[in-house]
C-alpha cells in the first residue's frame, strides 16, 4: 500500500530558528539482527516464536546510547509490539525518538523496515506492494522501500530512504541474486520518480544491500554517473580503517554489506571527518552487523 501522510506541525526543537540549524544532526542505519519472534534455540530446547534475546537487546540498546541518534533507520525488526517495545526500550534509555514508520514486509517475511525520528515526519512515501517477475514465477519486494520526508527545522528537509535487499541465502522460489538485483531495480525506479519531482533534494539511501560495491544491485543503486539522481556512495570506516559492516559465520566472512548513498544536493552538509562505521567491543554480542553513522550539518549548502 502506498501511504502518504501530511503533519502539520513542528515540534519545539524547531521552533528555535538559527540555533537549531546549527546543530549536527547524527543519522543512523542499523540491522538489529531478528529483533522478532522466531524460531530459535534456548538452552537445550528449540522454541518456536521466541523473541531476541534479552541479552543481546540489552547490548543493542547500549550501542544505540553511545551514538545518540536523531535519526533512526533499522531493519529485521519484527511487527508494532516489536516496534513499540524498540521504542520503549530506547526512551527508558534517554533516546526519545517518537517519530516512527514501520514498512511491513511481504507475506512471510517477519523482517521489517523502521525509522524512528526526534523530528516530525513532514510526508511519507513508504511502498510495500512493489513485485517483480523471474521466468513466469511472479515475487514481492520482500521487505519493500521505506521513504520519508523529515522535517529537521522548518528550512531543512531530509529524504531518507531505507533498504534491506534479499539476502545470499539460497530459497527455493528463484535465484537469490537475481532476486537481490530485481529488488535494487526497483529500488531504483522509486528513486528516480523523486528526482523527477525534486531533482536537487537533499536525500539519502542507507540500508543493508547483502551486496558488494561492485556487485549489480549496488551499482543499480547509485544509478548512472552521467544523470543528475546519481547518488554517491559515503566512505565509511571505523577507529581502525577497517570498512566491514556485516560477519556471515556460516562462512567466516566479513564484507561490507551496509551502505549510504546520498544525492548531490546533500552531499556538502555531510561531516565525512565524524561520519563513520560505529565500533566497539561486544558489536557481535548485538547483531551480526556494525552501524553506519552518518553527521550532517542541516543548513542548505551551494552544490558545485
Amino acid at each position: 500500500m502506498w501511504a502518504v501522510a501530511l503533519i502539520l506541525y513542528f515540534d519545539p526543537i524547531l521552533k528555535t530558528g538559527q540555533s537549531a540549524e546549527k546543530e549536527e544532526v547524527t543519522v543512523v542505519f542499523y540491522n538489529l539482527k531478528n529483533y522478532l519472534a522466531m524460531e530459535r534455540r534456548v538452552g537445550d530446547e528449540v522454541v518456536a516464536n521466541a523473541p531476541k534475546p534479552e541479552n543481546e537487546i540489552r547490548h543493542l540498546i547500549d550501542a544505540i546510547v553511545a551514538m545518540q541518534p536523531d535519526i533512526l533507520g533499522v531493519c529485521e525488526l519484527g511487527d508494532a509490539s516489536f516496534m513499540d517495545d524498540f521504542k520503549g526500550r530506547l526512551q527508558e534509555a534517554g533516546i526519545d525518538l517518537p517519530h516512527t514508520e514501520l514498512v511491513t514486509a511481504a507475506s512471510g517475511h517477519n523482517r521489517n523496515l523502521a525509522l524512528l525520528s526526534r523530528y516530525p515526519l513532514v510526508e511519507v512515501n513508504s511502498r510495500d506492494d512493489y513485485t517483480y517477475t523471474i521466468g513466469d514465477t511472479k515475487l514481492p519486494f520482500q521487505r519493500g522501500v521505506l521513504d520519508v520526508t523529515i522535517a529537521i527545522n522548518p528550512r531543512y528537509h531530509l529524504r531518507y530512504v531505507a533498504l534491506h535487499l534479499k539476502s545470499k541465502r539460497d530459497v527455493p522460489e528463484a535465484d537469490q541474486a537475481l532476486m537481490r538485483l530485481n529488488e535494487a531495480r526497483l529500488a531504483r525506479q522509486h528513486l528516480d520518480r523523486i528526482f523527477e519531482e525534486q531533482p536537487g533534494m537533499n536525500l539519502v539511501v542507507m540500508g543493508d544491500f547483502n551486496d558488494l560495491r561492485i556487485e549489480a544491485p549496488v551499482k543499480t543503486l547509485q544509478g548512472s554517473w552521467s544523470r543528475p539522481g546519481y547518488l554517491s556512495s559515503l566512505t565509511l570506516d571505523d577507529q581502525y580503517g577497517f570498512r566491514w559492516t556485516h560477519h556471515w559465520s556460516f562462512t567466516d566472512s566479513y564484507s561490507r554489506f551496509d551502505y549510504a548513498l546520498y544525492s548531490k544536493g546533500l552531499s556538502p552538509e555531510i561531516n565525512r571527518g565524524d561520519s563513520h562505521i560505529y565500533h566497539w567491543d561486544d558489536w557481535d554480542k548485538a547483531s551480526d552487523h556494525r552501524p553506519l553513522v552518518m553527521k550532517i550539518l542541516p543548513v542548505d549548502q551551494p552544490t558545485e
